[in-house]
């Protein structure tokens, strides 16, 4: 056998295969290639899913606000009858009007003057129409000479007309001028207040009375 015809190394066949494979940079080149172009295709579908799936990735909406929505008060369809004769303090201090309620008519309450010592004492009916289909709320209202006398007249009647469903404070102007008390009376129901010196009773249908009393300005 001529040195042409010998069969090639196995050594030098394991080192032609050894120089055509890539080295190890170019590994770490497509390796980051490879992750970078993950990274990409990963946003690209966030951002299609944010801003093409209905809905998603939008901010939740704000709550509607809750609106209130309040009736004007009542008013009378009745203009208050006109007022004859001499006026006290405490007469003219009495309003026209109270919600629907105009004033209609005046007497005096001599009872609460003769068997309770007020100085003076009236008996007002107010009422929503005229006629006898007409809604009405008849108010006494009577002064004392001080607040004591007031106090201990108004506890006596409260006492005697039975248990109240309401009763509190009166308060004005931040101060605790004196008490109220709600009271069932049958279909009716009978209000007392105490303002100071001052006593009232109103008694009227019972859905109307501590509506009457809550606008009463006094």
């Amino acid at each position: 056998m001529t040195r042409d015809q010998q069969p090639a190394r196995r050594g030098g066949g394991r080192g032609a295969a050894h120089a055509h494979r890539p080295p190890a940079d170019v590994f770490r080149r497509r390796r980051r290639v490879v992750a970078a172009g993950a990274g990409v295709l990963v946003v690209a579908v966030a951002v299609l899913t944010a801003f093409v799936w209905p809905g998603f990735a939008l901010p939740a909406p704000e709550p509607a606000p809750t609106v209130t929505v309040t009736a004007p008060p009542p008013t009378p369809t009745i203009s208050p009858a006109e007022r004859t004769g001499e006026q006290t303090a405490l007469t003219t201090a009495l309003p026209d009007t109270v919600l629907q309620f105009a004033w209609t008519s005046i007497a005096n309450l001599a009872q609460w003057q003769d068997d309770h010592q007020a100085i003076e004492s009236w008996s007002v009916t107010y009422a929503d129409a005229g006629g006898a289909d007409a809604t009405r709320i008849v108010l006494e209202v009577g002064q004392w000479a001080d607040a004591a006398a007031a106090t201990a007249f108004a506890d006596a009647q409260v006492k005697a007309a039975g248990e109240p469903t309401k009763a509190g404070d009166v308060v004005v102007d931040g101060e605790t001028v004196g008490t109220y008390a709600l009271i069932p009376d049958g279909d009716a129901a009978v209000l007392w207040w105490r303002n100071g010196t001052v006593v009232f009773r109103a008694q009227g249908p019972a859905d109307q009375v501590e509506a009457f009393y809550q606008d009463f300005p006094l």
